[in-house]
């Protein structure tokens, strides 16, 4: 059975009977029919069911929200505005799609030629729980764009969310088949690579998970973006604004109870402005409200499994004995439901288990530096790659250790997110390949050289 489970209360919410090996088939079959049919629909109409997705996604944010709330225990403020976050994103790429796909000319011996901006198939998008709706619709709305279609394997532990996305894409009239959503366990994933109609992969999660992705779309030769796990730096110079960054930065760690890849999740702070920031940091981190995250004014709320609490648990105990010093929190809350105190760890070094592991909930790391140079030095300390904030009122000398930041994004004095207009995704041991803008869209699509003759004299 795939169970959904109220992380907040331990109550069963809901349990479903895996789809058989017969009704796979059956709804790869209709997901292949239904690509085909629309990677030949002109792209206006295709465009215009982006919209309409947009549009349902708004009127159906009061339903939407709280079931992402319910089964993965973020605040319902923050699930209402990733509903809005999805919502933006079919409209941008409702906007820029023609831009995007538009043929790219390029000179050459020819009398013309040029690159187009072909589908590639039906994509497998394995997405992960902390976002129920952002991951899986971030994909969605370039992969259909291009004209391509989706087939879903969600989390197990949010089988209603993944439903309500098929819903939604129902709602707003799309042709039966072209977003699917498939009720199945891990070990199905192999097989779905492997079939035929599939044409790639979109994955975002662990990093072990994307090793394994990887490997078995190599074996069948098939594209594949990997978003994987981060351990992002969240950089604090002796010249920034530090009552600024110390706001940004408790956001930065404790939004969607800390469960975010991009989550900032080392503070690497210099040594003169270490004792003000943490000071402040911490005073904000008090300001934090446990509890019910279906209640207004609650800012956070449990944590998705207990399974993986305990996880976080193990590392901030086994930090501590390593030499770290617990500012506040550090322990489970007592009750029903996975909740976790904020917690804040200072006198971190890099070699301690909070600082060498992705920390995948409520849980600080403050790491002090003796200048910038060290600074980058311990954030590129990482097998990760994903996210890093830096902040400096020296924007010429952010502009030099931007570049020298081993990420996929650098944030100069703002807070790390993905945005539909900016390519998205890591180096290293955080994947490969870009979600968002126009890259993003790229990705799904065979960029086909298209030469014609006869070559100029």
């Amino acid at each position: 059975m795939i169970t959904s489970l109220n992380p907040a209360t331990d109550a069963v919410l809901a349990r479903y009977t895996p789809h058989s090996g017969e009704q796979v088939a059956q709804r790869l079959a209709q997901a292949a029919r239904a690509q085909k049919t629309w990677a030949r629909t002109p792209l206006a109409e295709r465009l215009a069911l982006l919209r309409r997705v947009a549009r349902v996604l708004r009127e159906a944010r009061d339903e939407l929200a709280p079931l992402a709330t319910l089964e993965m225990g973020k605040p319902l403020a923050e699930a209402q505005a990733e509903v809005e976050k999805c919502a933006w994103n079919f409209e941008f790429y409702a906007d820029a799609a023609p831009g995007f796909l538009q043929d790219q000319v390029v000179p050459s011996g020819a009398s013309d030629s040029r690159l187009v901006y072909d589908p590639l198939g039906v994509v497998l998008a394995v997405m992960p729980w902390n976002y129920p709706y952002w991951q899986v619709m971030r994909a969605a709305a370039p992969v259909l764009a291009a004209g391509n279609g989706l087939v879903l394997k969600h989390a197990s532990n949010v089988p209603q969310c993944a439903l309500a996305l098929e819903d939604v894409f129902r709602r707003a009239g799309a042709p039966e088949g072209l977003f699917v959503a498939l009720l199945v366990g891990a070990g199905e994933v192999a097989g779905l690579i492997q079939d035929p109609r599939i044409a790639a992969v979109t994955f975002t999660g662990s990093t072990p998970a994307g090793r394994s992705i990887a490997a078995q779309a190599g074996q069948a030769l098939k594209k594949q973006v990997l978003e994987l796990g981060g351990s992002d730096p969240f950089i604090v110079l002796a010249d920034a604004d530090v009552e600024a960054a110390a706001k940004v930065a408790v956001k930065a760690r404790f939004q969607n109870t800390g469960q975010s890849c991009i989550a900032a999740k080392r503070f690497i702070v210099e040594q003169a402005v270490a004792s003000r920031f943490t000071e402040a940091f911490c005073e904000l981190t008090r300001q934090l409200v446990v509890g019910d995250p279906m209640v207004a004014g609650i800012t956070q709320g449990a944590m998705a499994k207990r399974s993986l609490r305990d996880e976080l648990h193990a590392q901030v105990l086994a930090t501590v004995k390593e030499g770290a010093r617990l500012l506040m929190g550090g322990r489970p809350v007592d009750g029903p439901g996975a909740f976790y105190q904020p917690t804040v760890l200072d006198q971190v070094s890099p070699d301690m288990t909070a600082a060498r592991e992705e920390t995948f909930g409520p849980a600080a790391t403050l790491l002090r530096v003796a200048d910038a140079d060290e600074a980058v030095r311990v954030a590129n300390g990482t097998p990760f790659g994903l996210g890093a904030a830096l902040w400096t009122t020296d924007l010429d000398r952010a502009r030099r250790l931007s570049r020298e930041i081993e990420a996929g994004a650098v944030f100069v004095n703002g807070l790390v997110a993905s945005d539909p207009r900016l390519p998205f995704g890591g180096v290293k041991e955080s994947g490969y390949g870009r979600e968002l803008g126009a890259l993003g869209l790229h990705e799904f699509t065979n960029i086909k050289t298209v030469w014609t003759g006869p070559a100029r004299v």
